[in-house]
Protein backbone atom coordinates (compact mmCIF):
# COMPACT_ATOMS: atom_id res chain seq x y z
CA UNK A 1 0.00 0.00 0.00
CA UNK A 2 1.55 3.33 -1.26
CA UNK A 3 -1.71 5.58 0.39
CA UNK A 4 -3.75 5.70 3.11
CA UNK A 5 -6.45 5.65 0.31
CA UNK A 6 -6.76 7.37 -3.17
CA UNK A 7 -9.75 9.58 -3.08
CA UNK A 8 -11.35 11.88 -6.10
CA UNK A 9 -11.86 15.45 -4.84
CA UNK A 10 -10.98 17.38 -2.08
CA UNK A 11 -13.01 17.26 0.95
CA UNK A 12 -11.83 19.88 2.72
CA UNK A 13 -13.21 23.60 2.72
CA UNK A 14 -11.04 26.33 -0.01
CA UNK A 15 -8.09 27.69 1.23
CA UNK A 16 -7.68 29.91 -0.94
CA UNK A 17 -3.92 29.52 -0.64
CA UNK A 18 -1.43 31.33 -3.34
CA UNK A 19 1.86 29.36 -4.91
CA UNK A 20 3.64 32.41 -2.84
CA UNK A 21 1.93 31.54 0.69
CA UNK A 22 2.71 27.86 0.19
CA UNK A 23 6.31 28.55 -0.48
CA UNK A 24 5.91 30.49 3.43
CA UNK A 25 4.84 26.71 4.87
CA UNK A 26 8.39 25.16 5.76
CA UNK A 27 8.44 21.45 4.74
CA UNK A 28 8.56 18.73 7.10
CA UNK A 29 8.28 14.80 6.48
CA UNK A 30 5.50 13.11 5.71
CA UNK A 31 4.48 9.74 5.45
CA UNK A 32 3.48 8.46 2.32
CA UNK A 33 0.92 5.57 4.51
CA UNK A 34 -1.03 8.59 5.82
CA UNK A 35 -1.83 10.99 2.95
CA UNK A 36 -5.20 10.33 0.52
CA UNK A 37 -4.97 11.86 -2.51
CA UNK A 38 -7.47 14.08 -4.10
CA UNK A 39 -6.81 12.85 -7.80
CA UNK A 40 -7.20 9.59 -8.88
CA UNK A 41 -5.95 9.58 -12.04
CA UNK A 42 -1.95 10.28 -13.02
CA UNK A 43 0.15 11.09 -16.26
CA UNK A 44 2.60 8.78 -17.11
CA UNK A 45 4.58 11.08 -19.01
CA UNK A 46 4.81 13.62 -16.21
CA UNK A 47 5.45 10.97 -13.77
CA UNK A 48 8.55 9.51 -16.16
CA UNK A 49 9.61 12.85 -17.27
CA UNK A 50 12.83 14.09 -15.88
CA UNK A 51 12.02 17.89 -15.32
CA UNK A 52 8.55 17.36 -14.13
CA UNK A 53 9.03 19.78 -11.36
CA UNK A 54 10.92 22.53 -13.18
CA UNK A 55 7.62 24.96 -13.13
CA UNK A 56 6.25 23.83 -9.48
CA UNK A 57 7.17 23.95 -6.21
CA UNK A 58 9.78 21.33 -5.07
CA UNK A 59 7.76 20.18 -2.39
CA UNK A 60 4.10 18.47 -2.51
CA UNK A 61 1.44 20.56 -1.04
CA UNK A 62 -0.82 18.52 2.01
CA UNK A 63 -4.01 19.95 3.64
CA UNK A 64 -4.43 18.60 7.07
CA UNK A 65 -8.42 18.58 7.83
CA UNK A 66 -10.26 16.60 10.60
CA UNK A 67 -6.63 14.83 11.39
CA UNK A 68 -6.74 13.79 7.63
CA UNK A 69 -3.91 14.46 5.15
CA UNK A 70 -4.81 15.03 1.69
CA UNK A 71 -2.11 15.45 -0.96
CA UNK A 72 -3.41 18.47 -2.97
CA UNK A 73 -0.55 18.57 -5.27
CA UNK A 74 2.66 16.02 -6.17
CA UNK A 75 0.81 13.17 -6.16
CA UNK A 76 3.67 12.35 -9.46
CA UNK A 77 6.60 13.32 -6.89
CA UNK A 78 4.73 10.75 -4.08
CA UNK A 79 4.38 8.25 -6.46
CA UNK A 80 8.51 8.67 -7.88
CA UNK A 81 8.72 8.31 -4.13
CA UNK A 82 6.91 5.04 -3.40
CA UNK A 83 8.83 3.65 -6.79
CA UNK A 84 12.76 4.75 -5.24
CA UNK A 85 11.24 2.65 -2.28
CA UNK A 86 10.95 5.79 0.21
CA UNK A 87 7.73 5.92 2.37
CA UNK A 88 8.31 9.44 3.57
CA UNK A 89 8.56 12.50 1.80
CA UNK A 90 9.16 16.61 2.42
CA UNK A 91 6.06 18.05 1.86
CA UNK A 92 4.33 21.21 2.77
CA UNK A 93 1.43 20.98 5.20
CA UNK A 94 -1.10 23.46 5.70
CA UNK A 95 -3.53 22.87 8.91
CA UNK A 96 -7.19 24.35 7.96
CA UNK A 97 -8.30 23.75 10.97
CA UNK A 98 -5.35 25.68 12.69
CA UNK A 99 -5.90 29.46 13.45
CA UNK A 100 -5.35 31.79 10.26
CA UNK A 101 -1.39 32.31 9.15
CA UNK A 102 -0.20 28.68 11.41
CA UNK A 103 0.40 25.69 9.48
CA UNK A 104 0.62 22.21 11.15
CA UNK A 105 2.81 21.39 14.02
CA UNK A 106 5.88 18.90 12.78
CA UNK A 107 5.46 15.62 14.15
Amino acid sequence: MIFKSVGEGRPYPEHGLSHREWAQIPPRQVRLDTLTTTKAVLDLHSLLAKDSTFYGDLFPHVVQWRGELYLEDGLHRALRAALHQRSVLHARVLDVDAPAGQEADSE
